[in-house]
């Protein structure tokens, strides 16, 4: 009856039939089957009876139907019912019913009616040839049939776990505005062609028709639909029967550069075993040449099926929606291989060649992320390591989200992309620290892998989360390559510091020394603040570093003394050189007064790192320390070299009328008292008791050369004027807060001495030598000249008391505090000078 009716009929009243004849009658024998493709749908009429499409004659249909009456009756307006029906089965995402499921007719005719309805009002858009012609070329694809696995009936291993419940077969959805249109396109398209070939020519459109505009849905939404439809094909996938007689080599390979690898390898599996049964039946020593080519021929079709789906894997994630379907055939396919893995001739390493794939197109993924050139960009690196993460976040949010749902569960294909990313981004690394000259760029790349890549941001995405564990976000990469970055950091980092420091000396004498500025007063002190931008250099790499890792930070601490440990001695060359010419002007010794406290104030900063480095920590306090000692010296000399003229001319027969020389060393000694109010309390302690102590024994050291022998009671007179200076000296050493009081006696205890009676000399030692035991014969023979004093027994009675005092005492008192012992007396020249007083008593007087 269909047949009778479709001979009678024009192209329209087919298509008319179909839907008000055919399918209202409900009858088995003629059904809708939709074609399956990869990207659009398309209707083909077939009957089940037959078990073929049906085959349009166009002789036929013109012994029944004019021209004439076909053009009149094709000249519409509005869109055809059919094509009003064909989209209503997509709207508001509705699946694209490229699987073949079996629908009842008049609900199907009703459903497509009503959606082209509620479309065609919504959309006043004009259809577009340009999508007709891509819906066409691309519904040209053979379908893809569920069918039975080959393994139960032709000899081959047990059903694998690819086998499911014999269901229809979903396919892919699109949003309704896609679908609807290339539904319409098709059939009209379809109609089209069927009217060329009656020879009817082109239908007399009045006006162009109108494409349909829909609400698109939200992304989750499709997502949902994208998913449930994938997972729906991949649950309820098998494996077509094999065919018994396989395509021709050429056909074969047409199919797998065309992506249909369902086909394509249904057809392998029958060359294969049809190659199997030609082995079988011949002997292996008389293989004829047509049995090797063909050999060959299955070698060359499986290596190229396994480079398409390589190429299909690389490529899915970059393009989810066009591969997801493909990756489900993918799937099987190698799971199907690996089950065959014991035939003869099977080719291994399926799953290794899809990871491959994968890290393959992982490693794409990374080579589009955009690298400027250190001259586009100074944060080239960062920015890089930046779009970097993006990159891979999006991607694995992809594979999340759409491709995961192609795969079987065992595949693990988050954990396997994950993996991949991570040798792949490890890969990149190497390459990129190959470019890394700068400090800031080996600190983004340390700072990339220990903090940013595990990070919230990166690994660590809520978008990635729970199928991303805890402890997959690391990045595992060869310790060797951290190391060699920390290494490569460091050497950056230390010659940095060098340059830094450097710097340091140059911003120095420009600043101060060129333009003799006088140093800054902080807090009390001369300060050059050179103690504070090295520490905060140096405060701010470790800091960094720490927030990398404990290993990296104790490298930078010991990288930065390795490097502060020369500076010392860079910086004091360079300050000598300079300041040589203004050794005479208080501007030189308020320099060196601020560089000791700028120094001492450096060292104390750098026992933040006594825990992490001691020992290169206890070397560069021992620059530091060295540098302030030699400081402090030079300031020590300067002083020593401009007071000692005034020093040499005390205890001399000018010095009892003249006062000008003490005057001076008064006034020298009161501008460095001055002076050393700006110096740090510690130093500046030590440094006032060594001025202290160098005063005094100068001063004392007069009495020992033997430059003036004191007559006619001029004894007196010089005993009064060393009181006088003496506390004058005391009352200065006082203010500059001496602690070396011990000194005090010694200038009142000699002046006591040399102006009392020559019979009472004896009775004064006693004070003197408890108070400096370290006091000498010679020493004291010095004093008694200075006194009158040359020979005679008073003389030896005095010394000889001298020996009883020291007896007595046991040369008890502070070793610390020697003072005599630092000062050369002059040599006696009395012959009798050393003779015991027992010998002699015989011929000194009782009086």
């Amino acid at each position: 009856m269909c047949n009778h009716i479709l001979k009678a009929l024009s192209v329209n009243t087919v298509i008319l039939c179909l839907e008000q004849n055919c399918i209202e009658s409900e009858t088995k024998n003629v059904k809708l089957v939709p074609v399956p493709a990869r990207s659009h749908c398309t209707f083909s009429v077939t009957f089940q009876d037959f078990d073929k499409e049906l085959r349009l004659d166009p002789i036929e249909q013109m012994a029944e139907v004019t021209k004439e009456e076909v053009d009149g009756e094709n000249e519409v307006n509005d869109p055809p019912e059919w094509a009003e029906d064909a989209t209503k089965g997509l709207n508001n995402g509705e699946n694209q019913m490229e699987s073949p499921v079996k629908e009842k007719s008049i609900g199907l005719r009703k459903s497509l009616r009503e959606s082209w309805k509620t479309i065609s009002k919504k959309s006043p858009m004009a259809l577009k040839s340009k999508k007709s012609e891509n819906t066409d070329d691309q519904s040209s694809n053979s379908p893809l049939r569920p069918m039975h696995s080959p393994s139960l009936s032709r000899g081959s291993p047990s059903q694998s776990s690819i086998q499911s419940p014999k269901t229809e077969k979903p396919s892919l959805t699109r949003t309704m505005s896609d679908s609807a249109v290339e539904i319409t396109e098709s059939l009209v398209k379809r109609g089209t062609l069927i009217r060329h070939s009656l020879g009817l020519g082109t239908k007399k459109h009045k006006q162009e028709p109108l494409e349909p505009v829909t609400e698109a849905l939200t992304l989750s939404e499709e997502q949902i639909e994208v998913v449930d439809a994938v997972l729906e094909l991949r649950d309820t996938y098998t494996l077509p029967e094999i065919p018994h007689m396989p395509l021709s080599v050429m056909e074969i390979n047409k199919l797998i550069e065309s992506e249909d690898l369902e086909d394509a390898y249904v057809n392998l599996l029958s060359l294969r075993q049809e190659l199997q049964k030609d082995r079988q039946a011949l002997d292996q020593e008389d293989y004829p040449i047509e049995l090797v080519n063909k050999e060959k021929d299955l070698s060359l079709l499986y290596g190229t099926l396994r480079n398409k789906m390589s190429t299909i894997v690389r490529n899915s994630s970059a393009d989810p929606s066009r591969y997801k379907e493909l990756l489900v055939y993918v799937s099987y396919i190698i799971l199907e291989e690996e089950k065959r893995q014991g035939e003869p001739g099977a080719m291994q390493g399926w799953r290794e060649a899809w990871r491959d794939a994968l890290l393959n197109g992982v490693r794409d993924t990374l080579k589009k992320v955009a690298l400027d050139s250190r001259e586009q960009n100074t944060s080239w690196l960062a920015v890089h390591l930046g779009h970097l993460g993006k990159a891979a976040v999006e991607d694995l949010k992809r594979v999340k989200t759409e491709l995961l749902s192609s795969y079987p569960e065992d595949f693990n294909v988050f954990e396997t992309y994950v993996s991949c990313y991570h040798e792949a981004v490890g890969e990149h690394l190497k390459r990129l620290v190959e470019k890394v000259t700068e400090l800031k760029d080996y600190y983004a790349l340390l700072d990339f892998i220990t903090h940013r890549y595990p990070s919230e941001k990166i690994m660590g995405s809520s978008s990635l989360q729970p199928e991303l564990k805890e402890e997959q976000r690391t990045l595992p990469l060869d310790k060797d390559f951290l190391n060699q970055i920390k290494d490569k950091y460091c050497a950056r980092l230390q010659a940095d510091m060098k340059s830094s420091l450097n710097r340091i000396i140059d911003l120095e004498n420009e600043e101060m020394w060129k333009e003799k500025r006088k140093p800054e007063i902080d807090e009390g002190i001369y300060s050059s603040h050179i103690d504070m931008d090295i520490w905060t250099h140096i405060k701010g790499q470790v800091q960094g570093s720490s927030r990398i890792d404990v290993n990296l930070e104790q490298k930078v601490v010991r990288s930065c003394l390795e490097e502060l440990k020369t500076f010392p001695k860079r910086f004091e060359s360079a300050f000598i050189e300079w300041s040589h010419p203004l050794s005479n002007s208080s501007l030189w010794v308020e320099y060196h007064i601020s560089y000791i406290n700028s120094f001492s104030a450096l060292k104390e900063h750098m026992e933040n790192y006594k825990d992490i480095c001691p020992i290169p920590l206890e070397l560069v306090q021992k620059e530091i320390d060295g540098l302030t000692t030699r400081l402090s010296q030079a300031v020590m000399e300067n002083f020593k070299t401009d007071v000692k003229p005034f020093l040499r001319r005390q205890m001399t027969g000018k010095w009892f009328s003249f006062d000008e020389d003490f005057t001076q060393l008064v006034s020298r000694t009161k501008t460095l008292s001055d002076q050393s109010k700006y110096m740090t309390p510690k130093h500046k302690q030590t440094f006032v008791n060594d001025v202290h102590f160098f005063v005094v024994k100068e001063y004392v050291s007069q009495l020992m050369k033997n430059n003036y022998l004191c007559k006619n009671r001029k004894n007196e007179t010089a005993a009064t004027k060393i009181t006088n200076q003496w506390e004058e000296l005391k009352e200065i050493f006082q203010e500059m807060n001496s602690t070396s009081d011990w000194l005090y006696p010694v200038g009142n205890q000699l002046s006591t001495i040399i102006g009392c009676k020559k019979s009472d000399v004896k009775n004064k030692l006693k004070p003197l030598v408890e108070s400096y035991p370290d006091i000498s014969k010679r020493h004291l023979s010095a004093v008694l000249y200075f006194r009158g004093i040359t020979r005679g027994r008073e003389k030896h009675i005095i010394l000889q008391r001298l020996a009883e005092q020291k007896q007595t005492s046991g040369n008890t008192g502070n070793k610390n505090q020697a003072l005599f012992s630092e000062i050369q007396a002059a040599v006696n020249t009395d012959c009798l000078a050393g003779t015991p007083f027992s010998c002699l008593s015989f011929i000194v007087p009782d009086s």
